[in-house]
Order: C-alpha cells, then structure tokens, then sequence
C-alpha cells in the first residue's frame, strides 16, 4: 500500500510500519545483534527486527538527503567558482525525555557511518549546553532543568555556526549524566564529519519576535533535517519510571551518581518519586515545549506501548 496523507492539507506523507519496511528491502542491513546490545539504552532496549524494519529504510532515506545535498554543495560551489568546504549536513533529533531519542541517535550514528557517502559520523546530545548545576542554583532554575531556559543557547548557537561555517574543529563542553552535570574537563569535540547528529529535548524550538519584529535565530535553522520522536505521554511516563527503577539497581548504586541516595529506596518509594518528578518537571517541560514542536519535523517516528515504532510521518518535499 503507497503512502498516504491524513488530508488534502496535510504536509506529511504517513506510512504505516509494513509499507515503510517495504522501501528498503533490498538495502542491506549492516548491524548485527551485538552492534544492538551495545546500543540500546536502559528502559529501551532495541531488536534488530526493529532496526530492520523502521531503520534501515530511515538510514537509507537520510543516506539519500546527505548525498543530494553533498552533491549540491559541489555543483553550487562549480557554478560560483567558489571552493568552500564542505559542511557536516546536520540532523536534529527531538522527543520527551525517556521516549528513546537517544537510542535514535546511536542507532543512526552507526548505520550512516556504514554508507560510503557518510563514513564520518559524530553525535552532539545538547547535554553539554545545559547550564552547570551552581549555575542553575544562582539563577533560580535548579527545579527546571531540562526547560529551554536551562540551556546556554547562545553558546549552542555558536557552537553550530562554527560547524556549518566548515570550522576544522569545534568543541563543545560535555555532560556526566553519573554526576547530573557539565564536566569542566571534558569537551566534545567535532572534526568536520559527513554527518552531525544533535539531539536534544527542545532543539525543535520555534523562533520568537522581537519587539522590533525581527525573529531571532534558532538551533534548528542549522538543521538540514529534523526528526521527532513521538508517543503517548502515559506511555512515556511508564517508560520513565521503569528507567528510573532500573537505574535505582545499576548506575545510582555508584557511589559517585548524583541519585546514589535513591539507590536504598524501596521500589515503591523510588516509583512514587519518579511519579513526582515525571508529573512535576518533564509533564509540564513535555506540555509546554517539547510536545508543540512536533509539527515542525522533517519526520515523526510514532511509537506504540510496547516501544516499538508503528507509524511514521515524512514531510513532503
């Protein structure tokens, strides 16, 4: 069955899961289970049936883009006489937290480091731009961490003008999610790849107007395709409490995690306090920010109960 548009109006092209794995079946699928164990993420673990149904054909799409604009670049740059580098083609990633955004973003980091178009692949969680922990304290923003304010745009923004520009290197700070904060001697650094993968909670954010009317810059003006990845808030709440007690047994054991103290909770008392903090911080940061820049994808993956993608949305060129 072909794609289909929800209506006459609609700017995506809507698959559902067996007419998407239909386009790809003769790509041939470069990862093995090893490859998935290692990927997968607490709360998300991924199969290699669902990386062989819902991304290899995505893989193979975004394979194409980066191709199509690389060659761009190169007839552009003939045609003005005008030997610029070429850029890292840039892919945003968005989603809720604990919605798998980040097993998203490995899986591709992997799968487009596999096509000889794009064997150079790097990925920028956006983790690194958030504001340190002292910092969030002294700005009143501790309880908001994750909201659009709790991030340092500018230096984000910066930070991808450098990369689009064809800096040789750009470096970005890094984060320690064992400590819950930035880590003043580690940076992330890119080197010019192919391929550049952000991801991010609201790296989708529409940009605002001035009381001037000018509309100011955003971190997805830098995108040359965004993805978004989607589900049902009860789900994703189930999602995040199940990681959160998974979490409790494994890294808050350490006693360098920021949530040590939350490894000697019983597994009511730790599901009660994700509950809080789910109903509390990321409902509302979902609600208000994350969720409204949805529509403003290239593509949404949909993800059923059970995690897995069952619809997906691609905007028509």
């Amino acid at each position: 069955m072909p794609a289909t548009s929800a209506s006459v109006e609609s700017p995506y092209l809507a698959f559902d899961r067996h007419t998407w794995a239909e386009l790809a079946t003769s790509t041939p699928l470069p990862l093995t289970e090893a490859d998935i164990t290692r990927i997968g993420g607490i709360g998300d673990e991924i199969s290699l049936d669902e990386v062989d149904a819902v991304y290899r054909p995505l893989g193979a799409l975004l394979n194409l883009h980066a191709h199509a604009s690389h060659y761009l670049h190169d007839v552009r740059g003939m045609f003005l006489r005008d030997s610029t580098v070429r850029t890292p083609y840039v892919i945003g990633i968005a989603g809720s937290v604990a919605v798998g955004k980040s097993t998203v973003a490995r899986l591709l980091v992997e799968l487009m480091a596999r096509w000889p178009d794009t064997p150079q692949v790097q990925l920028l969680p956006t983790d690194g731009f958030l504001y340190s922990n002292a910092e969030l304290e002294r700005r009143g923003l501790a309880d908001r961490k994750g909201f659009p304010e709790s991030y340092d745009r500018p230096a984000l923004l910066r930070f991808l003008a450098k990369v689009k520009a064809g800096a040789a290197e750009v470096t970005a700070p890094a984060y320690s999610h064992l400590r819950y904060d930035i880590q003043p001697d580690r940076l992330t650094v890119v080197t010019q790849p192919d391929v550049l993968i952000v991801e991010g909670l609201n790296v989708l954010q529409a940009a605002r107007t001035d009381r001037r009317g000018a509309t100011e810059l955003v971190v997805s003006d830098f995108f040359d395709f965004s993805i978004y990845v989607d589900a049902d808030e009860e789900h994703i709440r189930r999602w995040y409490v199940d990681r959160f007690l998974a979490l409790r047994d494994t890294a808050f054991t350490s006693p360098e995690s920021y949530f040590h103290r939350y490894a000697s909770m019983s597994s009511a008392q730790a599901a009660a306090y994700a509950e809080t903090v789910w109903d509390t911080v990321n409902s509302p940061n979902l609600e208000s920010n994350i969720l409204p820049t949805r529509s403003r994808a290239s593509l949404i993956l949909r993800k059923g109960a059970d995690h897995l993608v069952e619809r997906i949305r691609l905007r028509k060129i």
